[in-house]
C-alpha cells in the first residue's frame, strides 16, 4: 500500500533511480575489502599543502569575499584559467562560451532539463557512463544505442540511428568511461560529419583527457568540430558542448566543473543554474583557482599520471597472470578504468556478492547498457588501490572465475 508521500511524487520523481555504484559501494567498504568498484582518485596523492595554502591566503586576504553570494556564471579568473588552460589542447572559448558547474554530474542534469522532454531521444555510447543515465533518466527519456569497439564509438552504426531525430549524441571519448576505450581521431572527424548533416549536437564529457600515460594525444571532438566548421574567432559557436571537471585534476571533494559551448546554450544553463543553487561555491571556486594557477595543474597532473600509470601496468600485469582463458580486456592508455568481457553464460552481477566474500569488489558491466545487454561484463577502477591490493584483487577475482568456469 503507498504512503502518502508516495502517492504525492512527481513523475519524475517515480522515474528517478539510485546509483547502482553508490549501492555496491555500501557493500564493499567493508574492512579488507579491495574495491575496484568507485570511481576514486587516489587519496595519497591529492594535493593537500597545496589546498591548506590556498584556503588560508583567501581567508586573510579575500575572507569575505570568497564567503559572500557570487555570479551564477562563475568565478572571472577561473573561467580565465579555464579558458587559458583549455587552448593547450586546442580548444579556444571567451569567458562567454564558459559556465562553472558543481561538479559534472551537475551539467549532466542541467542538460536534461534544456533537451530532453519525455519521449525525447538521445545517442550514447553502449556502454556509456552510468551517472549520464542516472541523469537523464528521469527525464523520461529513450536511449538509442550504439556499440563500440577498440577505437571507440562504431561511427558505421551512427547514421540509421541519427535519422530517428535524437536531440544530442552523447560520448566519452577519452579513455571512457566504464570501457577505458579511446575514440579514434578518424571516426572523431567522422562524429561531426555526420552530426552537421542531421543536425544533431554532440555531448562530449572528458574527464579523464588529461590522464594520458602513453601513445599520442588526440583533439577534443570540440577541436575537431571548430576545425571542420572553419570557425576563426575565438569565441565557440560550434555543435558540441564540452564538458571537464577538476574532479580528477585536483580533488573530486571540491564539486567544481565546467562546461564550454556555445553562448546560446550557456545562457539557458545560467537560467537552470540560477533556479538550482544561484551559483556553485564561491569559495570552492576560490580554492580550486588559488590551487591551479601559475601552471600548477600542469605539475600535479605530473604526479597523478605516474602514480595512475603504475598502478595501470600492475593490473594489465595481474590479469594476465590470474585470469583464465577466455576472458577478455581492455588495455587502456590513460583514465581511470578498464572493462572486462566474461565468457557467455556468465552473470557478473551474480558473481559480485562470492566477491565481496572473498573481499574483493567491482561494478557489474549490465547497468552501463541501458539496452539491458552485457551482464558478462564488468568494471575495474585501477586509480583507487595500492599496487600491492591491486595484485592481492586480482588473484582473488582470478580464483573465483576460474571456479566459475570450471
Amino acid at each position: 500500500m503507498q504512503t502518502l508521500w508516495e502517492k504525492k511524487f512527481s513523475n519524475q520523481a517515480r522515474r528517478m533511480k539510485s546509483s547502482v555504484i553508490r549501492e555496491i559501494l555500501k557493500h564493499s567498504s567493508a574492512p579488507n575489502v579491495i574495491s575496484f568498484a568507485g570511481g576514486l582518485p587516489a587519496p595519497e596523492v591529492f594535493p593537500l599543502e597545496a589546498f591548506k595554502e590556498a584556503s588560508q591566503l583567501i581567508l586573510e586576504e579575500a575572507g569575505a569575499v570568497s564567503l559572500q553570494y557570487s555570479i551564477t556564471e562563475g568565478f572571472i579568473p577561473l573561467r580565465q584559467m579555464i579558458a587559458d588552460y583549455s587552448e593547450q589542447f586546442g580548444i579556444q572559448a571567451d569567458l562567454a562560451n564558459i559556465q562553472i558547474t558543481t561538479g559534472s554530474q551537475q551539467a549532466l542534469d542541467f542538460l536534461g532539463r534544456l533537451f530532453i522532454s519525455p519521449g525525447d531521444k538521445i545517442v550514447v555510447e553502449s556502454p556509456t557512463y552510468l551517472g549520464a543515465l542516472q541523469a537523464w533518466d528521469s527525464y523520461g527519456v529513450e536511449y538509442l544505442t550504439v556499440p563500440m569497439d577498440e577505437q571507440g564509438m562504431r561511427t558505421d552504426l551512427l547514421e540509421d540511428v541519427l535519422k530517428q531525430d535524437p536531440k544530442f549524441i552523447y560520448v566519452v571519448p577519452n579513455f571512457q568511461n566504464p570501457s577505458g576505450v579511446t575514440m579514434s581521431l578518424e571516426r572523431r572527424l567522422h562524429l561531426v560529419e555526420l552530426a552537421d548533416r542531421y543536425g544533431v549536437p554532440i555531448v562530449e564529457d572528458d574527464p579523464y583527457g588529461k590522464l594520458r600515460y602513453r601513445g599520442e594525444p588526440i583533439p577534443p571532438v570540440m577541436v575537431v568540430d571548430r576545425e571542420y566548421r572553419q570557425i576563426t574567432s575565438r569565441e565557440y559557436t560550434g555543435n558540441v558542448i564540452y564538458l571537464s571537471t577538476f574532479s580528477k585534476l585536483l580533488a573530486p571533494g571540491i564539486r567544481v566543473a565546467w562546461m564550454i559551448a556555445d553562448k546560446i546554450v550557456i545562457a539557458k544553463v545560467v537560467q537552470a543554474k540560477q533556479a538550482a543553487d544561484l551559483h556553485t561555491s564561491t569559495y570552492n571556486q576560490m580554492v580550486a583557482y588559488e590551487v591551479a594557477r601559475d601552471g600548477f595543474l600542469d605539475e600535479y597532473n605530473k604526479v597523478i599520471r605516474e602514480t595512475y600509470a603504475e598502478r595501470l601496468d600492475v593490473m594489465l600485469a595481474a590479469l594476465e597472470e590470474y585470469f583464465p582463458p577466455g576472458v577478455s580486456w581492455t588495455r587502456p592508455e590513460g583514465g581511470m578504468f578498464l572493462w572486462v568481457v566474461l565468457p557467455e553464460g556468465l552473470d557478473a552481477t551474480e558473481l559480485l556478492p562470492k566477491a565481496v566474500e572473498q573481499r574483493v569488489a567491482f561494478v557489474p558491466g549490465g547497468p552501463f547498457h541501458p539496452d539491458g545487454s552485457g551482464p558478462n561484463t564488468m568494471r575495474l577502477n585501477f586509480s583507487n588501490a595500492s599496487p600491492e591490493n591491486i595484485r592481492i584483487g586480482i588473484e582473488r577475482l582470478g580464483k573465483l572465475l576460474r571456479d566459475g568456469l570450471g
